[in-house]
């Protein structure tokens, strides 16, 4: 779908699409498109006694009598003092859904800076056009006896306002956040016969093109460096396992310690010599998420010119049993010199992270760390599929993740660590075991054997393993399937305190 910016004029062809406020009041802008059309927008709006304008609702009606238009989308905006960010983006989510389901090919969504609205014209543009693109994705790329009626058909999508061109600059803006979640959902779509380390690896090389520097960390250097844990987790696999890094210097002070963010990057996981059960199995392609979202987050980052210093770090293995796996029993030595008893090999995420965690906290001395990962069961239950767990060892750090979830509605609940949780992770005969207490606390002890590599860097783990991917699509800017978590999350939480 291809996404358009003009001035204000009713279109020739295809469906127009007008937002009303709460009463059925016509907004400035489809005051001057009522006038256009002869008063016959005005006219169907009073004529429908089921619309009202309330916030969220849809009506199509008729074009008036005179135009070649298909139809017209009434869109309900509710009271201008409350409309944000988030009901602007479900707008264009929404309107493409219904669009596709009248089978639209074109459309023109009409826009404008209403009087008491927190937004102005160009924010409402920017995103309705990013909702929209949200709304429209889908991973059709294997599908080839796919029916026509199946197929969507919205070819164009015009955003129409006063001011044109600054509506359309700071809607491209937006685009490239829409850019990193389009990524993010394409690899965690693929199958792992697609997507294994070493062919993520090459799409984070492709990521030098738009300035990221890109090093990568092969099995040779990971064992000089003493990365045994997230070795161990990759032996069983005749795929090699990597450390991808990629580096984002966007601030004006070269010399500013940069932020950074880690992604579990498990391409699949069968939970190695402790098998998971087969069935379900196959939803385990995307225990890279976290790895996903991070790759996704540095191409929105260097698209829309972040002006911030960004580590983006990915640990890329895959979890598979074989006569050289790793057993339940072993006990591995982590980079920092530390060792884990591993107990299950199905809680293999903790071990990958452990180095990648201690490599990125040594390696750049970031000013925080934020790690994502597919990381456990437990915190489904907790929590099941509307936010993730928030993990962290400074409040500061926890408060400002948990007000950029709420605003890019991408929501967090934080969880508990402690000491008493910590001890629960010791082991008899090695410095940790990688489980907890059986099915108690399972979440918070995977976070606790994470907290023992960050140092005293200040530190938060996202367990986004409920959010990652969605079985229901609700939300009109996420579809079934790969969701895409975590990119506009830490767009968000960049943007707003640590940008220069």
């Amino acid at each position: 779908m291809k996404i358009g910016y003009s001035e204000i004029s009713v279109p020739e062809t295809g469906t127009l699409i007008v937002g009303i406020l709460a009463e059925g009041k016509l907004t400035p802008t489809a005051k001057e498109i009522d006038g256009q059309m002869s008063g016959g927008l005005a006219r169907a709006v009073s004529a429908s006694v089921r619309f009202s304008g309330k916030k969220n609702s849809l009506m199509a009606l008729n074009a008036p009598t005179g135009l070649a238009l298909n139809r017209v989308l009434l869109v309900g905006l509710g009271k201008a003092g409350e409309i944000d960010t988030l009901q602007m983006q479900a707008l264009g989510g929404r309107v493409v859904g219904a669009l596709n389901k009248f089978g639209e090919t074109d459309a023109a969504l009409v826009l404008d800076a209403l009087e008491g609205c927190q937004l102005s014209n160009e924010q409402m543009v920017a995103e309705a056009a990013l909702g929209a693109r949200l709304g429209a994705y889908r991973f059709d790329k294997y599908r080839t006896t796919q029916k026509e009626e199946e197929k969507p058909t919205l070819e164009s999508l015009v955003c129409m306002s006063g001011g044109s061109a600054a509506a359309e600059a700071a809607a491209e803006v937006r685009q490239r956040v829409g850019d990193g979640v389009y990524l993010t959902r394409d690899l965690v779509s693929e199958p792992s016969n697609v997507k294994y380390p070493a062919a993520i690896v090459e799409d984070i090389k492709a990521l030098t093109a738009i300035g990221i520097e890109v090093d990568v960390l092969h099995k040779e250097r990971m064992r000089e460096l003493g990365m045994g844990a997230l070795l161990g987790v990759g032996l069983g696999s005749r795929r090699d396992s990597y450390i991808a890094v990629m580096r984002w210097n966007g601030s004006p002070n070269t010399d500013e310690p940069p932020v950074a963010f880690v992604g579990k990057g498990v391409t699949f996981d069968t939970g190695g010599i402790s098998i998971k059960p087969s069935g379900g199995m196959e939803e385990m392609k995307y225990d890279m998420a976290g790895a996903g979202a991070v790759i996704g987050l540095m191409k929105a980052l260097a698209g829309r010119k972040a002006r911030a210093n960004v580590i983006g770090v990915v640990g890329l293995v895959e979890n598979m049993p074989d006569g050289n796996a790793q057993r339940p029993g072993d006990v591995v030595t982590t980079m920092s010199g530390q060792t884990i008893e591993v107990i299950n090999t199905d809680a293999e995420g903790r071990l990958v992270l452990s180095d990648a965690l201690w490599y990125t906290q040594k390696t750049f001395k970031p000013k925080f760390m934020v790690d994502l990962a597919t990381l456990t069961g437990a915190i489904v239950v907790s929590l099941g599929t509307y936010q993730a767990g928030l993990f962290s060892n400074n409040d500061e750090l926890a408060e400002r993740l948990l007000a950029a979830g709420k605003a890019s509605s991408e929501e967090l609940w934080r969880m508990p660590l402690g000491k008493r949780y910590d001890k629960d992770i010791n082991s008899a005969i090695a410095d940790m075991k990688n489980v907890g207490k059986g099915r108690e606390a399972g979440s918070i002890t995977a976070a606790a054997l994470l907290e023992r590599f960050v140092g005293d860097t200040p530190w938060a783990h996202l367990d986004i393993a409920g959010m990652a991917w969605m079985k229901q699509g609700d939300d009109p800017t996420v579809p079934k399937g790969a969701s895409g978590y975590g990119v506009r999350l830490l767009d968000r939480l960049i943007a707003e305190y640590y940008e220069s």
